[in-house]
């Protein structure tokens, strides 16, 4: 019992300590994001093991000695939990600070009734949040720039429409990716009375910018084109993006020149190229100046413009749609003072704008949408998009 004891306790540990100690290693990201996201879980089990020393001999060392590391390994997992109480009474204040404090009110009833009514289910830590049934339909060819085949995916309620549009443009540091990523939020969605679009892009190095934001641009201008087919509402579309999607998403939404959308969501996405390539995180698992270098086919000395272009700070003023930025306070790919410095930037323009930032979390912490980040977020993104892509008649009676 002793030796086999230490085995799982070590195993726990191992996991636990990526809570406190940055990846230093692109192969230690999946814990760092997933040992808070999955704090729950680790923590039973850090006092399953914990009970099962208890009751081993008192003279045997081994169990001793594991009985410490799972209750050190206890305390890790533990610390998440603890702090969600209090980030959830100031996120919280966040939305009402920046949405207005009846912004609850000024949601239509019928959406209303759709929100989930706690920001953590026990149910959904075990099930998971897509446990609806939407329509689906996949691969619609939107473009063929250079040959390259673009597509998107549409989810869509079973209830007739026309209904808001949110589209969804995933991350992957603008080398990867599909428009099937984050298919379990989209199906949320869609069965909250949504018609979820996501849309592909071109990626780098055969495809660098602006070609990613073009596709976007074509994507948007092909939906509202479509919408009628997919009984979608072309005038209340918000965009919504992950990592490399997000700041595209922040781009397409404020640029002067782009369509006219209701709101803009970003999941940790970068908001200053320049500031991202000049001061990359440490440690730095991914390498960012590597991938913004191809991104954008040099660094800011030799390609200054386009990281100009590409950077959503540059186009911050008082005219662009509301703003939701989450962010990881632990994120070493793309570190939560970008979205600060664009959420004081936006706030000082006189924009809308929301920030929530989560102290335990590391990038991409919605990869796990059960986790503990992951109902979070979703909680306050449907919150956000209820109030903003509310219909215009009930926002005007209850201004």
């Amino acid at each position: 019992m002793r030796c086999v004891l230490l085995v799982p306790a070590l195993v726990v540990f191992f996991v636990a300590i990526w809570i406190l100690v940055p990846p230093f290693h692109v192969g230690l990201v999946p814990f760092a994001v997933g040992a808070p996201e999955l704090s729950v879980w680790f923590l039973l089990a850090a006092l399953g093991i914990s009970a099962l020393c208890l009751t081993a001999s008192n003279n045997a060392h081994g169990a001793r000695a594991a009985l410490v590391i799972a209750a050190a390994a206890a305390v890790l997992f533990a610390y998440p939990l603890v702090r969600a109480p209090f980030t959830l009474a100031a996120f919280d204040r966040a939305m009402e600070d920046g949405l207005g404090r009846d912004y609850a009110n000024q949601i239509p009833p019928a959406m209303a009734a759709s929100l989930r009514e706690h920001a953590l289910s026990p149910a959904d830590f075990v099930l998971g949040i897509a446990r609806a049934d939407v329509l689906v339909r996949r691969g619609v060819e939107f473009a063929k720039p250079g040959g390259v085949r673009l597509t998107l995916d549409v989810y869509r309620p079973p209830a007739a429409g026309p209904r808001p549009v949110v589209i969804q443009l995933y991350g992957g540091a603008w080398r990867g990716g599909s428009p099937e990523d984050n298919g379990s939020f989209a199906t949320w969605l869609a069965s909250k009375g949504y018609v979820v679009v996501a849309a592909d892009y071109r990626h780098a190095p055969e495809a660098t910018w602006p070609a990613q934001i073009e596709d976007v641009r074509t994507a948007l201008d092909w939906i509202r084109s479509h919408a009628s087919e997919f009984e979608a509402d072309p005038a209340r579309i918000a965009l919504i993006g992950r990592s490399a999607g997000a700041q595209l998403a922040l781009v397409a939404a404020y640029q002067a020149s782009a369509p006219a959308v209701r709101a803009v969501v970003s999941y940790y996405g970068p908001t200053d190229l320049v500031e991202g390539w000049r001061e990359p995180p440490r440690p730095d698992p991914l390498d960012v100046r590597a991938i913004l270098e191809t991104y954008l086919r040099g660094t800011p000395d030799s390609a200054r413009d386009r990281y100009r272009e590409a950077s959503p700070v540059t186009y911050a003023s008082a005219r662009v749609p509301p703003t939701l930025l989450l962010y990881g306070s632990r994120d070493h790919v793309v570190e939560a003072r970008f979205g600060r410095a664009l959420h004081d930037r936006l706030r000082q323009a006189g924009a809308t704008s929301v920030l929530l930032e989560f102290p335990w979390a590391e990038h991409a912490f919605d990869a796990l949408p059960n986790g503990l980040s992951g109902q979070i977020s979703l909680y306050y993104t449907e919150r956000f998009l209820a109030w903003a892509l509310r219909p215009e008649p009930y926002a005007a009676r209850r201004k």
